[in-house]
């Protein structure tokens, strides 16, 4: 298959990792497309594909497939040229789907153009069972996260006190459709996980400030009577979001997917 990536930082430079590793075996890299034209050229140099510099130089390279590893705003700018081009997408970016009106405008593009969106797992996990229990019954879906006082910093959350305080605080309660509008590049997790679930504006996210704390520290709890599910995962890189789009492109080759 022919894949392009729409990004060119850390999280692109992984992809391009993998397809030298000989991870993903059955694509072609044939496009990169970021805002830097310096940065899109070192690693379309590197990766021995096309430099783009406009979304119709990416898709003259008649992309199968557009691995998005850049932001909501590209994803929000570019989705549906990208699926009306014919081409499938993998979204790493899911906050942009907090926006129920863009979501149905996507998922309307692409059943007109039989080409599809596939959400990468990003920094979390557990989509499957978090699905399978919403299914079953009307559900109650938490998404509850701890994090260092410094990550919050740049944002609408942070006050100077968390730098100094020895207690944990909590800074935002509330649902993830106001979680990401508040923090449009650090809460795509949680919108992932309503999305797999019960939607942005139902999901419960709680936002938690812990002192000398590194990383991040996800946990999703979806409960019905007599099921309920629970998904922990720490990090302290954002690798493990680009490795994600990895085997999410690895199970879209696949004759076996998990």
């Amino acid at each position: 298959m022919r894949l392009a990536i729409l990004g060119n930082g850390f999280l692109a430079g992984i992809i391009v990792e993998a397809l030298q590793k000989g991870m993903l075996s059955d694509y072609e890299l044939v496009g990169i497309l970021g805002r830097s034209e310096e940065k899109t050229r070192t690693l379309a140099e590197k990766a021995g594909c096309a430099a783009c510099f406009t979304i119709e130089d990416l898709l003259e390279q008649k992309p199968d497939i557009v691995a998005e590893a850049a932001s909501v705003a590209a994803v929000k700018d570019y989705a549906e040229q990208i699926l009306s081009a014919g081409a499938g997408m993998a979204v790493l970016s899911i906050g942009a789907f907090a926006d129920r009106a863009f979501y149905e405008r996507v998922a309307q593009t692409a059943k007109e153009h039989g080409t599809k969106v596939h959400i990468a797992s990003g920094a979390i996990g557990g989509f499957d069972v978090l699905r399978t229990v919403s299914l079953m019954d009307e559900a109650r879906v938490t998404f509850e996260t701890h994090k260092g006082p410094a990550s919050l910093q740049n944002t609408p959350l942070f006050e100077d006190h968390l730098m100094t305080d020895t207690e944990e605080t909590q800074v935002f309660d509330g649902t993830a459709k106001e979680a990401i509008a508040l923090l449009p590049t650090k809460v795509n997790v949680a919108v992932a996980a309503s999305v797999a679930s019960v939607g942005p504006d139902a999901e419960h996210v709680q936002i938690t400030s812990v002192p000398g704390f590194v990383g991040d520290d996800h946990r999703i709890t979806a409960e019905i009577d007599g099921v309920k599910a629970v998904v922990d995962i720490y990090s302290s890189t954002s690798a493990i979001a680009g490795w994600s789009v990895v085997a999410l492109l690895q199970d879209l080759a696949s004759p076996i997917v998990f």
